[in-house]
Order: C-alpha cells, then sequence, then structure tokens
C-alpha cells in the first residue's frame, strides 16, 4: 500500500536502531545546581500544588487518566506564554496568524501523513472525523486542491489549536503531572516553499532557530539534536528536536520538533503552485513547534523555583502574568 510507504531521510540523518541515537548537535543555558544554592529542587508537580496553580486530583476525577486543571497562577502563566509567544513569533516576519481546527476530516489525516501509520494514537469520533494532535494538519488541508501563486511563495503560518493524542503505549510514562497528557494547546510554525530542496533545508533551518531564540528569551537550558532514521515520522526527510531541561528528572525533555517533507504530504493534498516556465510543481512543506503549554510550564517553574517555595516569573512573562513573583 504506497500510503505506507515512507519518504526518504537526508543523507545528514545518522543512523540509530531508536532515539538513544539522536545526535546531540548543540547546547545552550546554565543548568541550575540547587544544592549549591542551598537547598533541594522539587518537582513541578508538588510546587504547582502548593502554590495552587493546578488540581491533577481533580483533573483526574473529572477527566480521568492524564486530566489536569490548570487555576490561578497556572493558568495566568499559560495565558501569558501564549500572548508572549504570538508576539515572539511575529515580529520574525511574513507569518499569518490563524486559530484553526482541531477536528478534522480522515483525508487531511491521510494528506498529512497521520493516517494510516498512527491511527492508534488518534481520537476518533462517532462521525468517523479525527481530534489532531497539531495545527499543523488542519492548516496544511487549508490549501489541499488548490493552485498557488509562485510570488505569495513561501507561505508562513503562525497556528494555535487545542491538541489531542492518545498517548497509546506510553502508560506508565510520565504518567503524574503535565510531561505528557491529552488535551493541550500549541502554536505551530507552518512553511509551504518552492519545491527546491536547498529551500526546504533554509526554513527548516529558520523555524527551528526562531523556537530556540524564544526559550533562550524566558532563559531556559535546552539542548537541540537530530533525529536518527527510526525516530522519523512516515513523511519526515529529516528532523530536529529541542529539549528542555527539567531539573527534577535531571534530564531533557522533548519540546519542539522542527520537521521538513519535501512534497510527500503536499502530493497527498494536492498543492500546487506554477513554476516561472508554468509547469504545476508540488510545493515542499515543513514545520515547527512554536510553543506547547502545558509542558513548556514544567521547565519554566522547576528552574525559576526558589528556596522558599516560590517561583520567579520569567522575565519576559512579566508583563503579561502582571508580577514578579509566584508565592
Amino acid at each position: 500500500m504506497m500510503l505506507l510507504v515512507p519518504n526518504i531521510p537526508d543523507v545528514s540523518v545518522p543512523e540509530g536502531e531508536s532515539d538513544a541515537q539522536n545526535a546531540e548537535i548543540k547546547k545552550w543555558g546554565e543548568i541550575p545546581d540547587f544544592k549549591a544554592k542551598g537547598f533541594e529542587s522539587k518537582g513541578h508537580i508538588e510546587l504547582m500544588q502548593k502554590l495552587g496553580m493546578a488540581d491533577f486530583e481533580r483533573g483526574a476525577k473529572i477527566a480521568g487518566f492524564r486530566g489536569y486543571f490548570l487555576k490561578n497562577d497556572g493558568a495566568l502563566l499559560s495565558y501569558a506564554i501564549w500572548q508572549y509567544g504570538m508576539e515572539f513569533f511575529m515580529k520574525k516576519g511574513g507569518f499569518s496568524p490563524m486559530i484553526v481546527p482541531s477536528l478534522v476530516r480522515k483525508e487531511t489525516m491521510f494528506g498529512t501523513g497521520y493516517l494510516p501509520q498512527g491511527e492508534e494514537d488518534l481520537y476518533k469520533t462517532q462521525d468517523a472525523d479525527y481530534l489532531a494532535g497539531t495545527a499543523e494538519v488542519a492548516t496544511m488541508g487549508y490549501h489541499s486542491d488548490e493552485i498557488l501563486d509562485k510570488k505569495d511563495l513561501p507561505k508562513k503560518f503562525l497556528c494555535f489549536s487545542p491538541c489531542f493524542r492518545r498517548e497509546a503505549g506510553s502508560h506508565g510514562k510520565d504518567v503524574n503531572g503535565l510531561i505528557r497528557v491529552h488535551e493541550f494547546f500549541k502554536l505551530e510554525q507552518v512553511v509551504l516553499c518552492e519545491a527546491d530542496h536547498q529551500e526546504s533545508v533554509k526554513w527548516h533551518e529558520w523555524v527551528n532557530r526562531n523556537t530556540e531564540e524564544f526559550m533562550e528569551s524566558l532563559n531556559i537550558p535546552y539542548r537541540t539534536v537530530i533525529n536518527c532514521g527510526v525516530d522519523l515520522g512516515l513523511g519526515q526527510v529529516k528532523k530536529y528536536d529541542i529539549e528542555l531541561w527539567v531539573p527534577n528528572e535531571n534530564k531533557y525533555r522533548e519540546i519542539s520538533s522542527a520537521s521538513y517533507f519535501h512534497d510527500f504530504q503536499t502530493r497527498r493534498l494536492n498543492i500546487r503552485y506554477k513554476d516561472e516556465n508554468g509547469k504545476l510543481r508540488f510545493a515542499h512543506s515543513l514545520n515547527s513547534t512554536a510553543v506547547p503549554t502545558p509542558r513548556i510550564i514544567v521547565s519554566i517553574v522547576e528552574n525559576y523555583q526558589q528556596a522558599d517555595g516560590s517561583i520567579l516569573v520569567p522575565e519576559v512573562l512579566r508583563k503579561y502574568l502582571g508580577k514578579e513573583r509566584i508565592s
């Protein structure tokens, strides 16, 4: 079945048998030494519950496994991240902001490569539609079966949506807290460009660097890895992951993925443009996470915790949250 045939990875993609073979290409920021500051660090669950920022017990009561409530400063912190994220990425230039559907038809899921391979991780409705796990899906469907003007390329979208994932196969992993939840919210960067490998590479580096700079503006330590072949999705030619430092686990956790697909998605979705010779070409597509919530809150809370149990608010978020410290 041709729908299951994967794309061909770029020559720069390392070989590997698991995500343990993803290759670190960059590390940024200073990992906080809480013992040197005279106290033992706490995890985000304990910190947020003591500060009245979240309620996981009632979340599970209402929404079941992996349910959560963000409340008080937890909710305000999430709003602050969204507002700052919109402002930050819109300054990068050329983005069209959109709020996009989460509920999408199966044709769009097939078009973006999330079906048939990933069905077990998707929520399906009684009408045979699906709840998408990323705004990329609806955004890529926006221009399906259309012929674009070459002069309008690249098209750059900054899209917001609720997102849903069953996290099938993840039972027992990160059971508590905000690391791996069923319902979350994301800002996503999506680009359609000319059918040229170097154009794809250029915009891939650009969207990934945008997210790196966003994390740097929050002053959170991170590393960037290039994913090995086995850790690529069906249509991805190359992918970077950005991983933020999580002090309570003493490890980096994925916060963003940036991928390019060449014409894998646009052939399925029939997104074309006319080149300078009047020939119809399939555009190239790529995307990158811009801002994922609530997962990013984990690293903010844990890296900015203080000896008295309070949390300093990152400087760039203070004007949105209206305070310098959550206590």
